[in-house]
C-alpha cells in the first residue's frame, strides 16, 4: 500500500519535486561551466606565454648564431688584413733581396773592396728606407739620458764628469720601434759617477 500512495501523488507536487531535482542537476553543470571558463582563460594565457617564450628562445638562438658568425668573419678579416700587410712588406723587401742576389753574382776577380762596400752601403740604405716606410724607427740613444723603457743597460762605465751621470756612453746594439711598439730595446753602456 505504501507503494500505491507514492504513485498517486499530486501532479503539482511531482512537478515541484522534479523541478527541485532539476535544479540540483543543473547546479553542478553551472559550476563546471564557470570552472571551464576560468580554465579556458588560464589555458589561453598559458598558451600565449608559451608562444612568447618560444619566440624569445628563437630570437635568442638567432642572435647567438649571428654573433658567432660575426666573430668568425671578424677573425678571418683580421687574419686576412695581417697577411695582406705582411705580403706588402715582403713585396717591398723583394727589391732589396734582388740587390743582395746581384751582389752575390759579382765576379770576385773584377770586384774591389771599395765597390763591394759601396754596394753593401747602397743596399743597406735601401733596406732602411723600405723599413722606415713600413713604420720601423731605429733607436740610437748615444749621449742621451738612460731610459729603461727603450734601453737595456749591459755595462756601467765610470763617469769622468758629473754631467755625464746616467747618460748613454756607448750603443752596442741599436733598438727599434715598429709603429710605436718597442720591438727591441737598445743595448747600451751607461756612465755612472762613483
Amino acid at each position: 500500500m505504501a507503494g500505491s500512495t507514492e504513485e498517486h501523488l499530486d501532479p503539482e507536487v511531482a512537478e515541484v519535486e522534479d523541478g527541485a531535482m532539476g535544479n540540483e542537476a543543473t547546479q553542478p553543470e553551472a559550476e563546471s561551466q564557470v570552472t571551464d571558463a576560468e580554465e579556458g582563460t588560464s589555458t589561453d594565457s598559458d598558451k600565449g606565454a608559451q608562444a612568447e617564450l618560444e619566440e624569445l628562445r628563437d630570437r635568442h638562438l638567432r642572435l647567438a648564431a649571428e654573433f658567432e658568425n660575426f666573430r668568425k668573419r671578424t677573425r678571418e678579416e683580421l687574419m686576412g688584413a695581417g697577411e695582406r700587410a705582411q705580403a706588402t712588406l715582403v713585396g717591398s723587401l723583394l727589391d732589396v733581396l734582388d740587390d743582395f742576389h746581384r751582389m752575390h753574382e759579382v765576379e770576385v776577380e773584377h770586384a774591389t773592396a771599395g765597390s763591394v762596400l759601396e754596394g753593401v752601403s747602397l743596399v743597406q740604405r735601401k733596406l732602411d728606407r723600405v723599413l722606415a716606410e713600413a713604420g720601423l724607427e731605429f733607436i740610437d740613444p748615444r749621449g742621451e739620458p738612460f731610459d729603461p723603457e727603450s734601453m737595456e743597460a749591459v755595462l756601467r762605465v765610470p763617469a769622468e764628469e758629473e754631467g755625464a751621470d746616467d747618460r748613454v756612453a756607448q750603443v752596442f746594439q741599436v733598438g727599434a720601434r715598429f709603429r710605436g711598439h718597442l720591438v727591441r730595446p737598445a743595448r747600451v753602456s751607461v756612465w755612472k759617477v762613483d
